[in-house]
């Protein structure tokens, strides 16, 4: 029997790199991979654990999930991910639908795991986090015109409110040679877009070489012939040298466009949670950066609510968004993490004051960005086509990444495929998105 299995990949893009490499293992196997869990008998949920908000979502994912083996329609389930390498026996014990519980050193074993479970095995297997994997063929789950490109992983930054070093393990990262074959690979694949993913992209090189590489990586995938754009993910400020800043403001195909979750501005704040910065080291390089790099698009994530944080504290973030001006802003409330030092800290602040200061960053961020789309009306752009409409398309600029940031409604009376890129004029905007018609 040619069993077919499903995946549910949580979280964050290099969670998502680990479910493709998994899938692959599987589909090389012999294993069906399925659409949809009707259509599978065993189903894989890849879970996300970083936060409180992340775990919910998981749990309730599983739980829906077990609800269909209840039923008779699956065999069989196998959690895999952060949430599992977190709480291990625990879920195998609180929810007994699920079969395996595995961490993440043990998704080069999935093949294994899935064979047992399939036949009643039930499994709890966490190795140790060193044997994640980094590098292995994928099955993308993505559209075909890009990707992510996962160039490390783990974390020795150790900011008192993360669980993620705890969870992923200290910091390991590949060779250059392994992401520049699969980089080309993925360009044969058809590929045109790859983002750079990892816990901290800019230390690449310091585990390896004894120096920071991502400039020099860098210089190297721009001349694949085939990718069109290559954009940077979970930039670390700290880290981000005069070298790089050069690097991406010579090469054409490096996107203006920057992912440095900054947490804070405030120098306080920072310190607790174990952080570098403030005001004015933050606004220097920022300024730099954006007097340097032509047209540069900021994405950055801000956390509300940490133990301790005075209004006077978030009325300077409040400032700092301001003044900065970020083409994109996310914004978390401070969630308490077990096995975290901020888990301990005292003055907690309450929920609806951390919902409530989200809420206002966030309303500050929108009259900026809608701002700055208005300011865009009569500028082109190279867009490329993600989605096609009843009146066009939907695509993205060098401003927007994929899945996270808003984009482009084009109307074009042009026959396109998806992955195309094309010359689009901006006419209009609703909101956060952009709406042009192709030239």
């Amino acid at each position: 029997m040619n069993f077919k299995i499903g995946m549910i990949s949580l979280g964050c893009p290099k969670n998502q790199v680990d479910g493709e490499i998994m899938l692959k293992k599987l589909n090389k196997s012999g294993f069906k991979i399925a659409n949809s869990i009707e259509d599978s008998d065993l189903m894989i949920i890849n879970t996300c654990g970083f936060i409180e908000d992340a775990k919910r979502e998981a749990i309730e994912t599983i739980l829906e999930v077990a609800e269909y083996k209840t039923a008779g329609l699956i065999c069989a389930i196998v959690v895999t991910g952060c949430l599992a390498e977190r709480y291990q026996e625990e879920i195998l014990k609180e929810i007994p639908e699920v079969d395996s519980v595995i961490g993440i050193g043990a998704d080069k074993d999935i093949v294994k795991i899935c064979q047992k479970a399939l036949v009643g095995i039930k499994t709890g297997f966490f190795p140790e986090k060193k044997y994640l994997l980094l590098d292995g063929e994928r099955m993308l789950s993505t559209p075909k015109h890009w990707a992510y490109l996962k160039i490390s992983d783990g974390c020795d930054n150790k900011c008192s409110y993360c669980a993620i070093p705890g969870i992923r393990g200290g910091y390991i990262e590949r060779s250059m040679e392994s992401i520049l074959d699969e980089a080309k690979t993925l360009s044969d694949n058809g590929v045109k877009e790859i983002i750079l993913v990892a816990q901290d992209t800019t230390k690449y090189g310091m585990k390896l070489y004894g120096k920071y590489k991502l400039p020099d990586l860098l210089k190297q995938l721009v001349k694949i012939d085939k990718i069109e754009w290559i954009r940077l993910f979970y930039c670390y400020p700290d880290r981000v040298t005069d070298e790089l800043i050069d690097v991406i403001a010579s090469e054409e195909k490096i996107c203006s466009y920057i992912d440095m979750p900054l947490q804070h501005c405030n120098a306080s704040v920072l310190k607790s949670m174990n952080r570098n910065g403030s005001y004015d080291t933050l606004k220097a390089l920022l300024l730099k950066m954006k007097s340097k790099i032509p047209d540069l698009s900021l994405r950055t994530t801000f956390m509300v609510g940490f133990p301790g944080e005075s209004d006077e504290q978030f009325e300077e973030l409040c400032r700092f968004v301001k003044d900065i001006k970020f083409d994109k802003m996310g914004c978390f409330t401070f969630s308490p993490e077990e096995d975290t030092p901020a888990f301990h800290f005292e003055n907690q602040i309450d929920k609806k004051i951390k919902q409530r200061r989200a809420d206002v960053l966030m309303d500050i961020q929108y009259s900026i960005t809608e701002s700055a789309n208005k300011q865009r009306i009569g500028n082109i752009y190279k867009a490329v086509i993600d989605e096609k409409t009843e009146n066009g398309y939907i695509g993205r600029s060098y401003l927007d990444s994929p899945e996270i940031d808003s984009g482009i409604m084009i109307k074009s009376n042009q026959v396109h495929s998806l992955g195309d890129y094309i010359s689009v004029k901006i006419t209009d905007y609703d909101g956060y998105d952009l709406i042009g018609e192709e030239i």
